[in-house]
């Protein structure tokens, strides 16, 4: 990717503190955007803007907690009028909701897929002002095949993915792209495989086996896939599902 190919873009990215998030808004940074990303926790966001002032990056961050609607609108507005526009809006954020329980699915359907909606939605406005704007949600390979042990998680990212088609649709004449990607199983510090190492390695080791690149992904891996997706490379590129994940969603 052309380290400057996105210069003059403006970037938001919604669960941009640490993780796949991150690496996507410094990779939207390294190649030129300027890019706004929120978090509920403000150790994190410090941490984040630090690491690009390191690089001589400015970020833009605000705590936001993106189950709550009006936190959502009021940050997407704030972002926007901060960097004076919104061409590229990243939702990335989950509440990982395993299992089947109450609050479980509330965390997935608020956070995975109506904070997806409730940004686009904000979004929009600014977008349609926009040459080239376009939306990536970060979805999960679980929202393609059906996953033990995360069953509100991976049916609130199958939602995602229909979403996206169906955003797609709708936006097309107008020239907005939306499109998703669907990370397999990615490490990374502080995050849930790394936690998994340590605290379940029979299941670790497991999915380390199932995974026919044989390895856990990187966050960069991602972030690269997403820096192409928003980016001019990709302009002829909507409503599509890209998995992110070494052959683990490969039958068999």
């Amino acid at each position: 990717m052309n380290p400057s190919s996105l210069i003059g873009q403006r970037a938001l990215v919604a669960g941009g503190s640490r993780g796949i998030g991150f690496g996507i808004a410094l990779g939207l940074a390294r190649a030129g955007a300027q890019v706004a990303v929120c978090a509920r926790g403000q150790q994190g966001l410090d941490q984040a803007a630090a690491q690009c002032a390191d690089e001589g990056l400015a970020l833009h961050t605000s705590r936001c907690d993106l189950a709550d609607a009006a936190q959502l609108a009021a940050w997407v507005e704030q972002a926007a009028q901060a960097l004076g526009g919104i061409d590229i809006l990243v939702n990335n954020a989950s509440g990982f909701g395993g299992g089947d329980s109450e609050a479980g699915w509330e965390a997935s359907l608020q956070v995975d897929l109506m904070a997806a909606v409730r940004a686009s939605r904000a979004a929009l406005p600014w977008l349609r002002r926009s040459p080239a704007g376009c939306i990536l949600n970060v979805s999960s390979i679980n929202g393609l095949v059906p996953t033990p042990r995360t069953l509100a998680y991976s049916t609130a990212k199958a939602a995602v993915n229909y979403y996206t088609g169906a955003l797609a649709t709708e936006l097309a004449p107008e020239r907005i792209r939306v499109n998703a990607l669907a990370p397999g199983s990615i490490e990374f510090p502080g995050g849930r495989w790394a936690e998994r190492r340590e605290q379940d390695p029979a299941l670790y080791q497991r999915i380390r086996a199932s995974i026919p690149f044989g390895d856990f992904g990187q966050v960069d891996a991602v972030a690269e896939a997403a820096l192409f997706l928003c980016s001019p490379a990709a302009r002829w590129i909507t409503g599509q599902v890209l998995a992110v994940d070494g052959g683990q969603s490969l039958p068999g």
